[in-house]
Protein backbone atom coordinates (compact mmCIF):
# COMPACT_ATOMS: atom_id res chain seq x y z
CA UNK A 1 0.00 0.00 0.00
CA UNK A 2 1.39 3.38 -0.93
CA UNK A 3 1.56 6.50 1.13
CA UNK A 4 -0.83 8.21 -1.30
CA UNK A 5 -3.90 6.98 0.58
CA UNK A 6 -2.60 8.36 3.87
CA UNK A 7 -1.73 11.71 2.31
CA UNK A 8 -5.12 12.01 0.57
CA UNK A 9 -6.94 11.01 3.76
CA UNK A 10 -4.97 13.60 5.74
CA UNK A 11 -5.87 16.34 3.27
CA UNK A 12 -9.55 15.34 3.38
CA UNK A 13 -9.63 15.36 7.18
CA UNK A 14 -7.85 18.73 7.26
CA UNK A 15 -10.29 20.20 4.74
CA UNK A 16 -13.26 18.96 6.80
CA UNK A 17 -11.85 20.46 9.99
CA UNK A 18 -11.17 23.81 8.32
CA UNK A 19 -14.66 23.81 6.76
CA UNK A 20 -16.16 23.04 10.18
CA UNK A 21 -14.28 25.93 11.78
CA UNK A 22 -15.41 28.31 9.05
CA UNK A 23 -19.01 27.14 9.42
CA UNK A 24 -18.84 27.60 13.18
CA UNK A 25 -17.50 31.14 12.76
CA UNK A 26 -20.27 32.03 10.29
CA UNK A 27 -22.98 30.64 12.56
CA UNK A 28 -21.52 32.42 15.59
CA UNK A 29 -21.35 35.70 13.67
CA UNK A 30 -25.02 35.41 12.73
CA UNK A 31 -25.95 34.68 16.34
CA UNK A 32 -23.98 37.69 17.58
CA UNK A 33 -25.57 39.99 14.99
CA UNK A 34 -29.02 38.75 16.02
CA UNK A 35 -28.25 39.24 19.73
CA UNK A 36 -26.93 42.74 19.09
CA UNK A 37 -30.04 43.65 17.11
CA UNK A 38 -32.24 42.42 19.97
CA UNK A 39 -30.28 44.50 22.50
CA UNK A 40 -30.47 47.60 20.34
CA UNK A 41 -34.22 47.05 19.86
CA UNK A 42 -34.55 47.10 23.66
CA UNK A 43 -32.67 50.38 23.84
CA UNK A 44 -29.31 49.11 24.97
CA UNK A 45 -26.69 51.05 23.01
CA UNK A 46 -23.12 50.27 22.09
CA UNK A 47 -20.29 51.82 24.05
CA UNK A 48 -18.38 52.48 20.84
CA UNK A 49 -21.15 54.80 19.61
CA UNK A 50 -21.14 57.03 22.71
CA UNK A 51 -17.98 58.90 21.75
Amino acid sequence: MSHGFFIAFSYIVTALVVAGLILRAVIDHRMQVRALAELEARGVGRRSRRG
